[in-house]
């Protein structure tokens, strides 16, 4: 459920060593174990023979601890340490002395090539969670030359050469068929590129007592379903009560489309409807309303006078008027730009009184907008929904540093704003001003396709319109949303053929 930084990892390992008294060398022991246990598992169909490739630091010494056990498990083991074995300290030193004491052989990395013909498989235990920047020298080269080989690598705790909090690959990486995270995960296991170096992880207890990221304030969680019912509340599965009613579920307004773009505020509503609202209305200028014949018929139309000059004729008095009684407004996609925009915006931020989801376009007019760090903090729960370049322009900053480290873009936005942020795309990652950070899993390249965000931000309008709270909603709508999107490219030849429609047709 949590997913720490490298510096978070070390403070709750020196709080369980030095508070709660569990010695460095049980949790190492563990450690080993643990990984000696996944290896074993890949041993059965890729082979006995297996390299660890060992730092001199504390990552080295938990590889040292898996080849015993796997030795004592009947693999051959061999180990080949990056740096002169006589320079490990501490812990790593005794696990140096221990394997040489029974004959565990090794050798010191001497730059020749290595014969992988008789390799099965490889640990990595060169570098860990602290490690930073490209791999230099030996370590490189060890890693170059274990990508090369084609045998299976199994990392500990972070693949060698990967940003453990933000998911940057240095070059070399490791590229993992399965990474072993130590006590939690790390939030660069969950972030690209780090996801694919990484291959599968599985988390496994090294004997930290699991109340320690809570008693640390750990503020990042994976949003699975677990998470969802455990620290949000929100039951995707929930049935619901028979003696209920469509006013029971709320009613959404949606401001979008355009004559250009009128398929964006089709998808946003009809994802709203599909979100599980009882009642939605599509707020569309009046010039474009004897064009969208082909609306699904539960979809009510409620044209806003424009005098055919589209949304920039319209006066944002109109669209207040029509939020009266309805419980979320959804305004943005498709809408389009006009000058004066960033005013018309203003107007609706400051006066609607319930939940407000912005996207595409809106977003673009805060972008814009003068002095928007000075608008009035909004009361009603706000959520934005963002790509990573509507993302940058929104924070000043160029789209490269968004996702670079896409975690801490999310949280300083949405704490500096007291928004509810959803900064989508791969692994998309929902902030609230709180500080709290969670991080889907859910949905597939596939779903990069024109419209997906529109029915995402009417779904996140759906849900909030039923009674969730911003970050209830974003996290829900965007677990959901991949998760339609997983079922929607399982349906399919190709996940490249899924369109957005695909997704509102499985929610």
């Amino acid at each position: 459920m949590f997913v720490l930084t490298s510096e978070e990892m070390r403070r709750i390992d020196q709080d369980t060593i030095e508070r709660i008294g569990i010695p460095a060398l049980v949790l190492m022991e563990n450690a080993g174990r643990a990984v000696a246990d996944e290896v074993a598992a890949l041993a059965e169909s890729a082979g006995t023979r297996w390299l660890v490739l060992a730092g001199k630091g504390n990552n080295g010494a938990d590889g040292l601890v898996a080849a015993r056990h796997l030795r004592d498990a009947g693999l051959i083991v061999t180990v080949i340490y990056a740096d002169d074995p006589e320079l490990l300290t501490k812990e790593a030193a005794l696990q140096r002395d221990i394997v040489m004491r029974i004959g565990i052989p090794y050798i010191r990395y001497d730059r020749n090539p290595i014969d992988w013909g008789n390799v099965d498989g490889i640990i990595d235990a060169l570098l860990g969670t602290g490690s930073k920047g490209a791999p230099r020298d030996v370590y490189g080269e060890l890693i170059m030359q274990a990508n090369e080989s084609g045998k299976p690598i199994v990392a500990i705790d972070i693949p060698s050469g990967l940003d453990a909090d933000t998911g940057e690959a240095g070059d070399p990486c490791i590229r993992a068929q399965r990474t072993v995270a130590l006590g939690f995960k790390k939030c660069g296991l969950l972030q690209y590129p780090g996801a694919d170096y990484a291959g599968d992880v599985v988390v496994r207890s090294i004997g930290i007592p699991s109340g320690l990221a809570e008693e640390h304030g750990i503020q990042t969680y994976e949003a699975d379903e677990s998470v969802l019912v455990s620290r949000l509340g929100v039951d995707p599965g929930k049935e619901r009560a028979a003696d209920t009613h469509k006013g029971t579920y709320g009613h959404v307004l949606v401001a979008a489309g355009s004559r250009a773009m009128s398929g964006a505020g089709l998808l946003s509503s009809a994802a709203a409807l599909r979100g599980g609202c009882g009642l939605v209305s599509w707020a569309v200028p009046d010039s474009i309303i004897a064009t969208l014949g082909g609306r699904p018929p539960e979809l009510m139309l409620a044209g806003v006078q424009d005098g055919g000059g589209g949304w920039s004729a319209t006066d944002p008095e109109e669209l207040l008027a029509l939020s009266q009684g309805k419980q979320a407004l959804v305004v943005g996609p498709g809408m389009g730009r006009w000058k004066g925009d960033s005013a018309w915006l203003r107007t609706i931020w400051q006066r609607a009184e319930i939940p407000l989801v912005l996207d595409a376009d809106a977003l673009n007019m805060i972008a814009d907008a003068e002095g928007f760090a000075s608008w009035p903090v909004r009361q009603a729960p706000t959520v934005f929904t963002p790509h990573p370049g509507e993302m940058a322009r929104l924070s000043g900053i160029p789209t490269r540093e968004v996702q670079r480290n896409r975690i801490d873009a999310a949280r300083q936005y949405a704490a500096k704003h007291k928004v509810t942020l959803a900064l989508k795309g791969a692994r998309t990652v929902c902030a609230e001003p709180g500080g709290d950070v969670y991080i889907n899993v859910t949905g597939n390249a596939g779903m990069a396709t024109g419209g997906a965000g529109d029915v995402l931000a009417g779904l996140i309008g759906s849900l909030l319109a039923q009674g969730l709270t911003g970050i209830q909603a974003a996290v829900t709508g965007v677990y959901r949303h991949g998760e339609a999107g997983d079922r929607a490219a399982a349906n399919r030849h190709s996940p490249a053929s899924l369109i957005a429609s695909d997704i509102i047709f499985e929610l």
